[in-house]
């Protein structure tokens, strides 16, 4: 771990440079500024593309825009953002900069300032990440603590930092990116949901990736918590990377923890109902990751069991649009890789129209063969990766080639009987053809609301 700095004043009159302008880039930028440094931030973006993230800065902060000139100087500290590689910066900490992620930078400050929460915990996995943190937020608030939902969930830490104090409950959503670039941070809690096959363009191997998700617990003390997915096999192999105490979820568990099944949960001195309104296995282990945080952080049982009862769950996960003529519509846009998609399928009985396609991540899709065979009646493909998608299913069901959003909503609601189900769950990214899986989302609820 790097030296922590040693005094509040640390930040003052520090040359720092972050690493391009988006969400997190710019609240990085924004926090420095505050704390006192001297800010200059480059993004390969020009000028006129950025818009509101430059409106949004202090004038004080300097901004180099379409070149990364400044990458060629000495820097006090360097805030890379999530996507930048680590061969962007490396050259920078090898001149002696301290490299620290936005996140990495949000927690130094309120540790500084002796206001990181006792309420802490981080929520990180390959699937389920924001469905957990968000019911976490939930279980807080119902215990009627002050609470901050954060991280990669939407809001940046540092946007957030003057409104956490010690006594804040503070859920955190944290990917392997954020956690590049981490070396002091410390959640009292923190959760691993999963392990699957993702970002191995960026991560190379799906044990680098795995050890990556696992700095999170690197600086638990024992008397903290990891909790863990006993079902997970990367989670039971690399346990002993945990230094934390460990409290397990799943259906069997090979430790103290929370014993998931169809019917509740057992464990942390209770029985736990179900939220009603999240369909699907994946959906019950979420909620026991949750209720474990909670628990191991000494929320009180009666605020856990009024969170789930209310839960109604995040959108573009699961989430139910309408029905139309005893069809259901479902957006399951935040489905961007083929172990995503996995998941829904297997939340459903069967009798699914399903929405693939956009664009392609380099996995192959055969691993939905067999779900797809036994469940969905026509897949209705969208964007670039339609033709690898035909491929790698082929014979598993019908296909018909939509091209995009509207036509596949289109031939959905032409072809659906009563009791079929309209699954947008596309198993890729969505940049061939939408800004974000959100916006992906938006397009297929307002088209299915339009539907007559």
């Amino acid at each position: 771990m790097e030296t922590s700095p040693g005094a509040r004043g640390w930040f003052d009159d520090r040359r720092a440079l972050v690493i391009g302008l988006g969400k997190s880039g710019a609240a990085a930028a924004r926090l420095l500024e505050r704390l006192g440094a001297r800010v200059s931030v480059t993004e390969s973006r020009s000028r006129e593309s950025l818009g509101e993230a430059l409106r949004g800065l202090p004038p004080a902060i300097t901004v180099e825009a379409g070149s990364h000139h400044l990458l060629g100087k000495r820097w006090d500290l360097v805030v890379p953002s999530p996507g930048v590689p680590a061969s962007t910066w490396e050259p920078l900490r090898a001149r002696g900069a301290l490299v620290w992620g936005e996140l990495e930078l949000a927690y130094r400050a309120l540790s500084l300032a002796g206001r990181w929460p006792r309420w802490s915990a981080a929520v990180t996995g390959t699937n389920g990440k924001t469905t957990t943190t968000a019911l976490l937020g939930a279980i807080f608030e119902a215990a009627g603590r002050p609470t901050v939902v954060a991280g990669n969930i939407g809001t940046p830490l540092s946007d957030c930092v003057d409104r956490v104090t010690a006594d804040t409950a503070l859920a955190l959503e944290v990917s392997s990116y954020q956690l590049e670039t981490a070396s002091a941070f410390r959640p009292t809690v923190g959760a691993l949901l999963n392990v699957t096959p993702d970002h191995l363009s960026r991560h190379g191997t799906l044990d680098n990736y795995a050890r990556t998700k696992f700095k999170l617990f690197q600086e638990q003390r024992g008397d903290e918590t990891a909790v863990l997915n006993a079902r997970d096999a990367l989670c039971r192999a690399l346990r002993g990377l945990a230094p934390a105490g460990v409290a397990w979820f799943g259906d069997r568990l090979p430790g103290p923890g929370l014993r998931w099944s169809a019917s509740g949960l057992v464990g942390f001195g209770g029985r736990w109902a179900l939220p009603a309104h999240l369909p699907g296995r994946h959906n019950g282990e979420n909620a026991a990751a949750a209720v474990a945080c909670a628990r191991a952080l000494g929320v009180p049982g009666a605020a856990v069991r009024q969170a789930l009862s209310a839960f109604r769950g995040v959108a573009h996960r699961l989430e139910f649009i309408r029905e139309r003529r005893g069809v259901r519509f479902i957006n399951d846009s935040k489905a961007t890789n083929v172990d995503s998609t996995r998941v829904a399928l297997e939340a459903f009985p069967g009798r699914l129209r399903l929405i693939l396609g956009g664009q392609d991540k380099g996995a192959p899709y055969t691993p939905l063969a067999g779900l797809v065979r036994r469940k969905v009646k026509e897949i209705l493909l969208i964007g670039e990766a339609a033709p690898k998608i035909e491929k790698d299913l082929a014979g598993a069901a019908a296909f018909f080639r939509a091209g995009d959003m509207a036509g596949a909503v289109r031939r959905a609601a032409e072809t659906a009987t009563a009791g079929d189900i309209v699954l947008l769950s596309p198993a890729c990214a969505s940049f061939d053809q939408f800004e974000n899986f959100e916006h992906r989302g938006r397009v297929f609820r307002a088209l299915a609301e339009a539907l007559p």
